[in-house]
């Protein structure tokens, strides 16, 4: 094919039949692996029996990678008929699709790893999993107490990993123990339920040594019953509520934890006329067409959060699920109403930590239950009648080079994804991510997922598995090329024919470090060899597209969303046009402004600060490069 022909439509590989995907396609592609079910023996050994407990709690999904020292347990999940396994690439990807799957399907999740280094891989998924309030249960291999210490293969014991935080309950582990023996396994059920009735989410890593695992059960294990109980505000404290909402206008601050409430919130928001801001991860949960819906505060935000907030200046934020940390908030003091915040969480240990400072009612409460306690005491209220500014759409500014601007791009995924289809969308960290959160726009709750506190490369690229199976419909990935080189799990979707998208910003850069580091005036290598996305898909059996030009984009994406196996869709994207963060901006600047004034350094050559970088002539708003509050990227 001649280069005038690559340019003028895009490349892929001749289409094949493929599956839908449910439980049963997902069986029907591991066929082979799975016993006939008229051979399975009768639960009579520890695995299965902790098999047993999981299809009781209504685990439908278990990702992992397999391993000698848990053939048992692998075995024996294989066999059940509820939970189907998918087998990934490695244990990092399995545990990030786990986690999206079960925020996705609102269910818990399994991962399964084996021991030693299995259990290691698992980690930054399960620490993201801990911290976007997914249920995963891990299940894990450990060596057995009689080869303990005496150099066995992938030897898990206390002299080779450490035991707090792994196989103890802490900062990553809701609840984490080892099974010494089989009578352990009614305390774990007791445990595993109690954690999974309870609101948000929970994570458990269960590790079994390889010579429990078909240890005989002495007895059959009761069914376990999840029994979910919405925690209430107290009459007293919805009272609190209504005297401090009706001293004045306020504003409705959304986040994730309120996911489950999004009708409710449309209730409150439309009976009292207040403007709604959302955090990055809330995006989408209240419509971004609707009049009273302002932006999305933090990195990736709108300007015009900041036009609401100096100009309309609420006397109070009702907080609805977010813990306003950095990457929603980068803790701005312009964010603090005069009269402080009423703050809803399920847990109360976020109240009040992002803004110690400020004046906050606390109210632990589940979002849904605390609005519906609400709402019959505002039915009265005076509804607020103010112009609220919306999102700004700025003009794109003309090309520059022959390669595919990324406001474009995101023009085209608002057109074919977004508003021709229903699927899940994941935004990877970087610029994908900024890009994705100011440009996109939504009108449907749940349709789109980043992660902020944690914000692992490679979480989106293994994770839209888990949100295409967790659905049963597709899910499209946008990601950068660093991500897709870094942690995928193609082969995977392959295997199972996984309706997965991944759109590529191939820019041959790690372009969120390297455009931070020049706006710092730092300099260090953040360049990549040029990758060939299509020539990779192609090697592990996915369609594949390239596209090296606009013209390309709308019939590349549509024949990506008509597909019914993965797509992976390589864009050769413009690196030199800087990702948009205007929000985050200007809370660097006044943070490090009113520390000290200096004189406005140039603007660095080739990268257009945004107004209210330029405004400060710095990124960190203190004019010498340097900032004297730790902050991560991006500066702009």
């Amino acid at each position: 094919m001649s280069e005038q022909s690559t340019k003028t439509s895009p490349v892929i590989t001749p289409e094949k039949p493929t599956k839908t995907v449910n439980k049963q396609s997902i069986k029907e592609s591991a066929k082979g692996l799975h016993p006939n079910p008229k051979a399975v023996k009768p639960q009579t050994s520890v695995c299965q029996a902790i098999v047993k407990l999981l299809e009781d709690l209504g685990v439908e999904w278990a990702f992992g990678v397999s391993g000698g020292a848990m053939a048992s347990l692998w075995a024996a999940l294989s066999s059940s008929r509820q939970i189907q396994v998918i087998h990934c690439r490695h244990e990092s990807g399995a545990a990030f699709a786990a986690l999206e799957a079960s925020l996705t399907s609102n269910s818990p999740v399994v991962v399964f790893s084996t021991a030693g280094p299995g259990i290691m891989n698992t980690l930054t998924g399960l620490f993201a999993a801990r911290g976007e309030g997914s249920k995963v249960i891990h299940l894990s291999a450990c060596t057995s107490p009689s080869q303990r210490d005496r150099w066995s293969i992938q030897e898990t014991s206390p002299r080779t990993l450490p035991t707090d935080g792994i196989f103890t309950s802490g900062a990553l582990y809701n609840y984490a123990t080892i099974v010494d023996c089989p009578e352990q396994l009614p305390q774990i059920a007791r445990r595993l339920t109690q954690g999974l009735s309870q609101e948000g989410g929970f994570t458990a890593h269960v590790s079994i040594p390889t010579g429990i695992q078909s240890l005989p059960m002495p007895k059959q294990l009761p069914k376990a019953n999840v029994v979910k109980t919405a925690i209430a505000a107290t009459e007293s404290v919805i009272s609190h509520c209504v005297e401090l909402l009706s001293e004045g206008n306020f504003a409705i601050w959304l986040g994730y934890g309120a996911r489950g409430a999004t009708e409710e919130v449309m209730q409150l928001a439309e009976m009292t006329g207040a403007a709604v801001m959302c955090s990055p991860r809330a995006k989408g949960l209240f419509p971004e067409d609707h009049p009273q819906y302002v932006g999305v505060t933090g990195l990736g935000g709108h300007s015009s959060v900041w036009n609401y907030i100096n100009t309309v200046k609420p006397l109070r934020t009702l907080v609805l699920g977010t813990r306003m940390g950095e990457p929603t908030s980068f803790w701005s003091p312009d964010l603090v109403p005069s009269r402080g915040f009423i703050q809803v969480d399920i847990d109360p240990s976020v109240i009040g930590v992002s803004y110690p400072t400020a004046p906050t009612y606390p109210v632990q409460a589940d979002i849904g239950t605390f609005l519906r306690q609400l709402l019959p005491h505002l039915s009265n209220y005076p509804k607020q009648s103010v112009n609220l500014p919306n999102p700004e759409r700025d003009p794109i500014a003309e090309a520059t080079s022959s390669l595919v601007r990324p406001e474009i791009l995101m023009e085209t995924i608002q057109k074919i994804v977004v508003e021709g289809s229903d699927a899940v969308v994941l935004a990877e960290s970087g610029n994908s991510f900024t890009w994705s959160t100011h440009l996109l726009r939504f009108s449907e709750p749940n349709r789109y997922r980043v992660s902020t506190g944690v914000g692992s490369m490679g979480h989106a690229t293994t994770g839209v598995l888990g949100a295409a199976v967790g659905k049963g419909n597709k899910a499209v990935a946008i990601v950068g090329d660093g991500s897709m080189l870094m942690n995928s799990e193609v082969s995977t979707a392959v295997k199972y024919q996984i309706p997965v998208v991944w759109i590529v910003l191939n820019d041959a850069r790690y372009n969120m470090c390297f455009q931070g580091m020049a706006m710092l005036g730092l300099k260090a290598d953040a360049l990549l060899p040029k990758t060939d996305f299509t020539m990779i898909a192609r090697g592990m059996g996915a369609e594949s597209i390239e596209v090296q030009d606009e013209s390309q984009l709308e019939i590349a994406l549509s024949k990506a969303m008509a597909a019914t196996g993965p797509v992976v869709i390589d864009v050769k994207i413009d690196p030199d046009r800087h990702a948009p963060s205007k929000g985050r901006t200007k809370s660097l600047a006044n943070r490090s402004g009113e520390k000290e004034k200096a004189e406005p350094q140039p603007e660095p050559q080739g990268y257009p600060l945004d107004d209210y970088t330029s405004k400060n002539g710095s990124s960190n708003g203190n004019g010498n490069g340097s900032s004297k509050e730790q902050v991560s990227f991006p500066r702009a």
